[in-house]
């Protein structure tokens, strides 16, 4: 496709003969139509060249020649070139591009031949899906669509909290009182009530808690049978979660979770000793980071055991050796920020600089009532999400039974605007501000919401199928959408490559679901002021095909969300 940044900066760079990369950067999109489809500041060259800002602007229009260019018109504003794009040859380049790459049109080639690794969900088994467990889900499902879209290998590794004392509650709830609870035919939700029971238990005789630990050390060293039921578990949990990863539309390409890396933390302590980085401290070994400003680093506990920053630093070592990855990204709530700054030095300190530098932690808010208040219990009880999400279902269901009550596949529909609306809901605002939720908000279809991205799209469909369309690029005469509502959306597809790279570069899907809301409102103000179905053919050939790019990319980037979009509503 036609790079227009490019071609302005390659013309500004045949003038003062400074680096096209440069100047493609300088490069901006104005506030305002009006003032051209692409701005140049010429303030970052005058200390470079040794002029006013304005006279170098005034130089420059002087001096380009826009003849057989792209280029339509130049004007100078202060210190800035105000560029405009010939109309006409904008419209025909995004058409044809969306014609070519059909449902990948805005997919890159920028990682292509590197590998992204993204750690996200990690949900603790032996417990049912629990809604605090939402936005790593949704955000790192995300983030792992988008890598995709971009060209690079990307490995989901979905970091199972499946080790540790907990194992040995379940396991001796399970000896004194399994048989009290409906194991098989409600597993994951009995495993809750036994641990949950042995908590109790627990505050009141103190002793369980040795029974605890006799039998996680019996895990620990391998007893063939207390292993068959933690696998069981293990299993069960899995099985458990898919059902809402299906729904979610989450995948992932690895499961090793804690206990995969049981047998090599060894390795990792007794790296640490050689390189002389462990020391003993009231009984435990660390990591002292006194001069980083950070507490220590706990690698061995007082009581001789590994902890969860040895698990990490083993599982970061071994993602290195075994995908040699170019990125490696940490998808978890902001409260664990001194977490990764003190693993993450460590690993410095061992000699891993390099991986360390391909990195990324990133971190989220919370989820809040409209009131501010965290979500995460509920009269004492654990929220959970495949309740929520049902929830969701429903509501969608009773909305839909009451504005189109004839409608076919509702069941189908209910469930993609539900699952669709909680997935924008979480997605819409900057991943670090806390998620509000407002079932009045989420489900609204007239906001900045999901269900309205998906009425737009639905739209499309629509219009599309009354008038028995079949895209067909050679019909369209492009010089019948050349008004301001027709060019306002031909920009923002041209843009959707380089929103994609945007979201990527800064592991935020928000940059994606606000220009849905964008695109879907340029759609309605063309649809609403345009007769898109009328008795100029030509006229409807063009607009019809503008419609279905339209509710191409707006499938496109809802699919990157995790969204699945309805044809009918």
């Amino acid at each position: 496709m036609t790079n227009f940044k490019e071609e302005i900066a390659k013309k500004i760079s045949e003038i003062t003969n400074i680096d096209l990369n440069e100047l493609t950067n300088y490069i901006e999109i104005p506030p305002d139509t009006n003032m051209g489809d692409y701005a140049f500041p010429c303030f970052k060259l005058a200390k470079t060249l040794k002029k006013s800002p304005q006279l170098i602007a005034i130089q420059l229009q002087e001096n380009i020649n826009i003849e057989n260019t792209n280029i339509e018109k130049i004007e100078v504003v202060g210190g800035y070139l105000n560029i405009f794009i010939n109309k006409k040859k904008l419209i025909e380049t995004v058409l044809k591009e969306i014609n070519i790459k059909t449902d990948k049109y805005g997919y890159s080639e920028i990682g292509q031949g590197k590998t992204a690794v993204i750690e996200y969900s990690s949900p603790n088994v032996a417990k049912p899906f629990h809604i605090g467990h939402l936005r790593t889900t949704v955000i790192g499902g995300s983030i792992y669509k988008i890598y995709k879209a971009l060209g690079y290998n990307t490995i989901g590794i979905n970091y199972l909290g499946d080790w540790g004392l907990q194992f040995g509650k379940v396991l001796a709830g399970l000896e004194l009182w399994g048989k009290e609870y409906d194991i098989e035919n409600d597993s994951i939700n009995s495993l809750l009530k036994i641990y949950v029971r042995f908590n109790e238990e627990e505050k009141i005789n103190p002793e369980l808690t040795d029974v605890a630990r006799a039998w996680f050390k019996k895990l620990e060293e391998g007893d063939k049978n207390t292993t068959k039921t933690w696998e069981w578990i293990r299993k069960v949990s899995i099985d458990n979660y898919n059902k809402t990863y299906k729904l979610l539309n989450s995948k992932f390409d690895s499961y090793n979770g804690e206990a995969y890396y049981n047998n090599k933390m060894e390795a990792t302590v007794e790296e640490l000793e050689k390189k002389g980085l462990l020391k003993e401290s009231q009984g435990a070994k660390i990591v002292d980071l006194e001069e980083y400003n950070m507490p220590p680093c706990i690698i061995i506990t007082s009581a001789g055991t590994t902890i969860y920053a040895t698990r990490d630093i083993t599982a970061f070592i071994d993602r290195a050796n075994t995908y040699k990855f170019d990125k490696m990204i940490y998808v978890v709530g902001a409260e664990q920020k001194l977490h990764f700054e003190q693993f993450f030095k460590v690993l410095e300190k061992m000699g891993y600089e390099e991986y360390v530098k391909k990195a990324e932690y990133v971190p989220f808010g919370l989820i809040v009532d409209k009131n501010g208040e965290k979500i995460g219990t509920r009269k004492g009880n654990s929220v959970f999400l495949e309740d929520i999400l049902n929830e969701a279902i429903n509501k969608s269901k009773k909305i839909i039974e009451q504005k189109n009550p004839n409608l076919e596949n509702k069941d189908d529909v209910a469930r993609k605007v539900g699952v669709g609306a909680i997935i924008f809901n979480d997605l819409y605002n900057s991943r670090i501000k806390d998620e509000i939720f407002d079932w009045d908000t989420i489900l609204n279809f007239q906001g900045e919401t999901g269900p309205y991205v998906q009425y737009i799209y639905v739209r499309t469909k629509s219009l599309i199928e009354k008038a028995n369309y079949k895209p067909d690029i050679n019909n369209v005469e492009f010089d019948l959408l050349l008004d301001d509502e027709a060019i306002d959306i031909a920009k923002l597809l041209y843009d959707f490559e380089s929103i994609i790279i945007l979201a990527g570069e800064k592991n935020e899907p928000s940059i994606i679901a606000r220009y849905l809301i964008n695109l879907a409102q340029k759609f309605s103000t063309f649809y609403n002021n345009n007769k898109i179905i009328n008795e100029d053919k030509k006229l409807q050939e063009a607009r019809l095909y503008l419609t279905y790019a339209s509710g191409n990319v707006l499938k496109i980037g809802a699919s990157l969300l995790g969204m699945e979009m309805p044809d009918k509503m």
